[in-house]
């Protein structure tokens, strides 16, 4: 049997995570070949911000590099630009950057084109030094920047805005981080946790223009940008200028195709356009029910629903996603989901703490947990994303909802007890849609035994990382002793191979003054480290150089208002102490002398 021609136009997560669901039920179905406009193969876009920070390097973040393409049997065109294509004749035609043209003939389409940054449309937008932050090419610019240039200024303080702000700065670059709006990341956080992110972004050396208004990009004689020049006359030098504003789907071309967009590629339940059954479009390109997502977890839902149906089963439809947001800064942990925004008609229950650094904000209707808003402590921003998400009633946990998971029933709370406790059915990967069940099977088929095999076979801690610790837990209760097996020293939490006291060695022989020295230095797993180690390494950072170590405060809270569970093998953990006042330093002196005895 001849088998069907797919083509796919875009090379990026949302496309290639559609190809292999596809290629796990139906991988005979078609001949495929991939366009995309990049000269690379597909990549984690979202860990970007790690590589520009210099936590991470573009070769890390690879998901699936260019022996996958060919053990797949898929033709990959990197770094050709689809320019136009044919409806009738179904035929694709694309460009290289050297001129050189093609085609390929379809049996169906896949669109995934995703979306265009976009640049406020101001004089001086077309300088030198003016650039977005999408891609790799924007990123190797901006730290091939960062070894020349000193003021660099950013415009947007959203997510996007800040990370890149984070990582230039993490370059050596002197930073400012112009924003409209007078609080930060105002879509993904309340006012109170806005001002809570911004007192703690400056004081790690970032400066910020809140409510300021762009009116100009000025340039010197050599055409490139040397200052931002706003409304009120006022302005900021600038040797490099990041727009962090905002994306726009990529429709261009399906508009050149006549496919029906508003407010991107307009898709039904099935992925497929409106327009032409023949074509299907997922990822930030596309737009479901007036909605276009761009966030990977509901990008990964799309895929499967689209895989579902380019083979030919014809069964599941998407109806939608729950989104949720983390910020991938080293040390700064905060998660918003769901309507966190409240108001009249609305129940809030807040916890703030501004000395500790923590703010809790959840927000009820009907009985049920609708909204939140978490900084400072987001180590159960996934239960209440499950809660959220399955519109469970809450009235029976109401007074330990604040609390978290650990104060519901008598197990479930941390390390082995947690991972067990846990159904097959429950989501432990929020980006790549991946639930214990899953894990564990694979786990027990492939006899998987390594945090990295677990990741190149689920998926699971390979996106934004915040799941590692559990898909560790979920790891060592399945191999059991295999696993424990495996490193001589236990380590001290999923982000790292180290155990203790080879982290508190290292920080003494090296001296290492910061988290974020003792991450490169002992090249840590993940880029923003847990709420495991990060506390744990902040101790003994200040103890052991009282007078010159950088105290981080978001990792501070944990270790001063805490007391320490010891378990009977030695593994012990600290649990914050919200309902009792701050732990004195005698008091933690006693943790730390409990905590060596049992190691």
């Amino acid at each position: 049997m001849k088998k069907m021609k797919l083509v796919m136009v875009g090379n990026g997560m949302a496309g290639v995570r559609t190809l292999e669901e596809l290629l796990k039920i139906a991988p005979e179905l078609y001949d495929i070949t991939v366009f995309g406009a990049e000269p690379h193969p597909n990549y984690n876009r979202i860990l970007l911000s790690p590589v520009l920070a210099g936590e991470q390097t573009l070769d890390e973040i690879v998901l699936n590099d260019w022996s996958w393409y060919t053990d797949k049997h898929i033709t990959l065109h990197a770094g050709w630009r689809v320019t136009s294509v044919d409806r009738v004749k179904r035929v694709v035609h694309a460009q290289n950057a050297a001129g050189e043209t093609m085609s390929a003939e379809y049996d169906r389409l896949l669109l995934c084109t995703g979306s265009n940054p976009f640049m406020l449309p101001i004089p001086g937008k077309d300088l030198q030094g003016v650039i977005a932050y999408r891609d790799i090419a924007d990123t190797n610019a901006m730290i091939k920047a960062a070894t020349t240039y000193k003021h660099a200024v950013v415009i947007g303080g959203g997510l996007l805005g800040l990370e890149a702000a984070n990582g230039l700065m993490r370059r050596g670059m002197t930073v400012s981080v112009v924003h409209v709006q007078p609080t930060l990341m105002e879509r993904q956080l309340d006012e109170v946790a806005g001002k809570l992110l911004q007192k703690s972004l400056e004081e790690r050396g970032l400066s910020f223009l809140m409510g300021a208004q762009t009116q100009e990009l000025v340039g010197g004689p050599d055409g490139r940008v040397t200052a931002i020049k706003f409304k009120d006359g006022t302005q900021v030098p600038a040797d490099l200028v990041v727009m962090a504003v905002g994306i726009r789907p990529n429709v261009e071309l399906a508009q050149s195709m006549r496919l029906h967009c508003d407010k991107g590629i307009v898709v039904n339940d099935t992925l497929q356009t409106t327009t032409d059954a023949r074509i299907y479009s997922v990822g930030e390109c596309a737009a479901h029910r007036g909605t276009a997502y761009g966030l990977v977890a509901p990008l990964f839902e799309q895929a499967k629903v689209a895989a579902n149906h380019l083979a030919q089963f014809g069964i599941g439809r998407y109806v939608g996603s729950l989104t949720s947001t983390k910020l991938k800064v080293t040390g700064i942990d905060l998660f918003s989901a769901g309507n966190f925004g409240g108001g009249e008609g609305f129940e809030e229950i807040i916890m703030s703490d501004p000395k500790g650094g923590v703010y809790k904000k959840l927000v009820l209707k009907d009985d049920k947990l609708v909204g939140a808003c978490l900084y400072g402590d987001t180590v159960d921003g996934s239960w209440y994303f499950k809660l959220l998400r399955d519109g469970r009633p809450i009235a029976d946990i109401r007074d330990k909802l604040m609390f978290g998971e650990s104060n519901i029933g008598d197990t479930g709370h941390e390390g082995h007890n947690k991972a067990a406790a846990m159904k097959d059915s429950d989501e432990v990967c929020g980006c790549n849609g991946v639930n214990k069940g899953t894990i564990c099977k694979l786990i027990k088929e492939k006899g998987l035994f390594t945090l990295d095999e677990v990741r190149k076979h689920t998926k699971a801690s390979a996106s934004c990382g915040s799941c590692t610790g559990l898909v560790e837990q979920l790891l060592m209760f399945t191999a059991g002793g295999d696993y424990s097996a495996t490193p001589k020293t236990k380590a001290m939490c999923g982000c790292t191979e180290h155990g203790h006291q080879a982290v508190r060695d290292a920080i003494k022989t090296s001296k290492l003054l910061k988290i974020a020295d003792v991450f490169t230095f002992l090249e840590w797993k993940t880029p923003n480290g847990c709420a495991s180690c990060r506390p744990a390494i902040n101790y003994y950072l200040i103890s052991t150089w009282p007078k010159e170590a950088r105290d981080d405060p978001q990792s501070r809270f944990i270790n001063e208002r805490s007391h320490a569970n010891i378990q009977k093998d030695g593994s012990y953990s600290v649990i914050p102490r919200m309902w009792g006042g701050e732990t004195t330093a005698d008091e933690l002196r006693r943790i730390a002398d409990v905590v060596d005895k049992y190691k």
